[in-house]
Order: C-alpha cells, then structure tokens, then sequence
C-alpha cells in the first residue's frame, strides 16, 4: 500500500512532513526464535511463571488460538497446552534493540525511541523517504534478523494505525485523506488515545465506527465528553496530530516494580523486597549515570488501591543504602493497612538533567522541514 504524501497536510498552516513508525513483529518471541530455530512453526508465548504472570508477547502461530499480550499466562495455558513457555529475557531483548537502534540512527537524526522494539523517525527532509525507509528494515532484517512493520503518512498518528494494518511485515504508506477512507468504518480503539471505557462511552452514543465520530452532530459528544476532549476526539477521527517527533528525551524518573505471586501482609517482608527493588534500581541508575534526590515508593493493595508515597531530599543520590532506607521509611510510615500485591521504588529530579538536555545536539528545527519535490521512480519516492 503506498501514496503520494504531496497533498498529506492541507491546511496551508504547517510545512508537510513525511513520518514513519517502525514496530517489530512479536518482538520478544522473534528474538527467542532468532536464538533458537527449532522453535520455528512452534507457538510460542513469552510470560512468567508466577501464578499472576501475564503474557508479554506470543507469536503468530500462538496467537492463532486466542492469545495476545496482556492476558493472563493461565489463560495462555489453557488456551494452547502444547505452546512453547519461555520467561522473558530483557537482556537479550536489549541487545537485539540496541542493534537495530543503531541501525536506525544511521538513516534519520530525528528519531524518537517509544520502547525497545518501536520508535517514530521524521524523514522529511530525505529525497525518497518510502525507498530510504524499506532500505532501514531491509539492513535491520539482514543484521539482527528482526522483523519490523512500518506505516508512514504525514504525523504520528497516521503512522501508528498504518503500521498496525495487515500486519505482520506491514509497509503501508497513506496520506491523511487515505487514513479519513480507508479506516473510516474501522471500530473507534483503532485510534491510539481511545481506550475500552471511551468506546464504551461513544458506542452509547451510537459512534461505532471513526467515521461516526468524525461526522458527528454538534452537541453528540457534548452530551458526554468536555470541550477539550470533544476536539481531540474529533481531531483523532479526522487523523490530525500536531505531535513531534522528540529526537531528545529527557529521562524524568526511573523505577522499579514487581508483582507479588501471593499477596504480602508482612511488613519486614516488604521492607526486603524493596531492597530487592532498589539493587535493581541503583544498576541501572549507574548505566545512566544518574543521581537524584526524590525518592517515592508504589503500593496497589488486593483490593487495586494504588498509593504513593515520595520524599526529597537535598543531596543527589544513587546509595542503594540509603535510598532503601528512605523507602523504608516511607513504607513504615504509611503502614498498608491491607495484604499488597505490588510494590514499587522509583527516584526522581536529576542532578545535572537540565545541563543535559541543554548540551543536547541541537536538530533541525520543526518549522523548517520540508518535504522535497517528489518524484515518481519505480512506484517509490
């Protein structure tokens, strides 16, 4: 699927842009099939093994029976006994990133991270964006063996639900206009920013379908939704986003957290378990290189009370010691008045995080990227 993006932004009021959104096919799974090929035509399905671990990813074979990211791993189980169980491996997952990562700083400046196996790119100003673009995941697939779907269109939102289309192996490229026709009767959670409880609400109202939100009768959304909201929806269903891709983002906190298998009423428990968290914590801390002086903790009860607690202090730390004892303290002082399913350590306020981001390697700004001429060769631009 492709498309000449000439005529993507028709509003006169904003330079054409030409953005991709790459996202790599069972990302998890495919790195355990890359590290083992016997498990190829097999289901496999990456979850924990705790009796509360849900699935993080399955491949297409296993997904055939029913099972997706974010259900239950008993579920899984029962769902394909004969399904290939492996627990997830972050550091190999991170390795498999960082290389495709790499790759792909080599075709655009203007690259936004969202997670490891996904990211946005601003190609506007390359002379055939769609060519230079199949070029990157052809050399991502040819170094690492991982892959990627890709959408591109004119913003951020036109790419995401392009690369989610027909996939996996999706290359579809869309202007806005084509995005209005071609998922105009598509259910309103196609849309990123619409979730189970908002459709629930617009299905109510009668708009099942985008198009419906998009056409509308004034008063429709008003009935239930504030004026803001109105016009995000709106904006969404007409696939507008005024969004940039951020090349520089600031790392604003850094956290830990697990869920208990059995939920926990002792507090000496809790207290280790945070130590547990904070070594973890303090690891990665130390990769970045950074310190902080805010320190909060992140308790959900079994009853799904989530609560948080945070303390600052004046000295920038990264002691696992005394970043545990301040936790601890928090935890004490809160005292969880029932049994916790989860629990959490985070740290926050940086030392030095605006110097950082002001030494940041300045891109080119916004306003000034173009779209060149376009020019038809071989079907591509």
């Amino acid at each position: 699927m492709a498309a000449d993006l000439d005529s993507a932004d028709d509003s006169g009021a904003a330079p054409r842009r030409v953005i991709a959104h790459v996202d790599a096919d069972a990302f998890y799974a495919s790195v355990h099939l890359l590290e083992d090929p016997s498990l190829a035509g097999k289901p496999v399905i990456v979850a924990g093994r705790g009796a509360r671990s849900i699935v993080t990813t399955a491949n297409y074979e296993a997904r055939k029976f029913g099972i997706g990211s974010a259900q239950p791993a008993a579920r899984a189980r029962q769902l394909c006994p004969h399904g290939v169980f492996l627990t997830p491996d972050f550091e190999l997952y991170r390795a498999y990133s960082r290389r495709a990562m790499s790759i792909m700083r080599t075709y655009s400046d203007v690259i936004e991270p969202l997670s490891l196996d996904e990211a946005y790119l601003d190609v506007t100003s390359v002379d055939r964006p769609i060519a230079h673009v199949r070029a990157m995941v052809d050399e991502i697939r040819a170094a690492t063996g991982l892959q990627y779907s890709v959408g591109i269109g004119p913003n951020k939102l036109c790419a995401k639900v392009l690369s989610d289309f027909r996939k996996p192996a999706a290359f579809n490229v869309a202007s806005r206009e084509q995005c209005m026709e071609l998922f105009a009767g598509a259910s309103p959670r196609l849309i990123p920013g619409i979730g189970p409880k908002t459709a629930e609400q617009l299905e109510g109202l009668g708009l099942t379908t985008v198009a419906a939100i998009r056409d509308a009768a004034p008063g429709v959304l008003e009935a239930l939704f504030n004026e803001r909201r109105v016009a995000e929806l709106t904006a969404r269903a007409r696939f507008e986003h005024a969004g940039i891709v951020e090349s520089q983002r600031e790392t604003k906190s850094v956290s830990e957290e697990t869920t208990f298998e059995e939920d926990v009423t002792d507090i000496d428990e809790l207290i280790w378990r945070l130590g547990e968290l904070t070594a973890e914590l303090c690891e990665r801390l130390g990769k970045k290189g950074l310190k902080g002086r805010t320190i909060g903790i992140k308790v959900r009860l079994d009853d799904w009370t989530n609560v948080t607690r945070a303390k600052t202090i004046d000295d920038y730390t990264g002691d696992p010691l005394l970043i545990t004892e301040l936790a601890s303290q928090l935890l004490r002082e809160y005292d969880p008045p029932r049994p916790v399913r989860l629990l959490g350590v985070r740290i926050a306020s940086f030392e030095g995080a605006e110097a950082e981001v002001a030494k940041a390697k300045p891109r080119t700004p916004w306003e000034q990227l173009q779209i060149p001429e376009l020019v038809q060769q071989r079907g591509e631009w």
